[in-house]
């Protein structure tokens, strides 16, 4: 709401709030990453994957046998939206759920075809991966990797 006179307490604390906007950690992270996140599922397209998935199948790759709970632990997710992420995956029969030392507990792991799947992403994932390291420089690049690492572990 647009003040006219700009000598308002009410004016003062609207230009503290859209000044603070600019400069807010997450809403720039936030920018970035839906940018990031359409360029890589654009690379991403002739797979059929989003880097979402691409990156699910990545960590089943990785640590399966695992938990949902240990998997949402690594990703920094909440169980929720971690479960309906792996829901696609396994409808798909990229992943699947299989029970554990008891049956309270289930591990994910990776199928055959998601693996496959997952293959087939890796050269396109290389190939945007470099784009944005050459992008930014390597040195400049690491150096935001670092950045974001010391983000997620001072507000976690």
């Amino acid at each position: 709401m647009p003040l006219s006179n700009k000598e308002t307490p009410e004016h003062a604390w609207l230009e503290r709030v859209a000044k603070g906007a600019q400069v807010c950690a997450c809403g720039n992270v936030r920018r970035a990453s839906r940018v990031l996140t359409q360029f890589y599922d654009e690379a991403l397209r002739e797979s059929n994957l989003r880097i979402s998935q691409f990156h699910l199948l990545a960590r089943l790759t990785i640590h399966e046998p695992i938990t949902i709970s240990q998997l949402a632990e690594k990703l920094v997710m909440d169980r929720t939206t971690l479960t309906r992420d792996l829901k696609v995956l396994q409808e798909k029969g990229w992943a699947k759920s299989v029970a554990g030392v008891d049956q309270r507990t289930r591990l994910l792991t990776i199928t055959p075809q998601g693996y496959a799947k997952f293959k087939e992403a890796v050269p396109l994932w290389e190939k945007a991966q470099a784009q944005v390291t050459n992008g930014l420089g390597s040195e400049r690049f690491q150096s935001l990797l670092v950045h974001l690492k010391e983000v997620v572990a001072a507000t976690t």
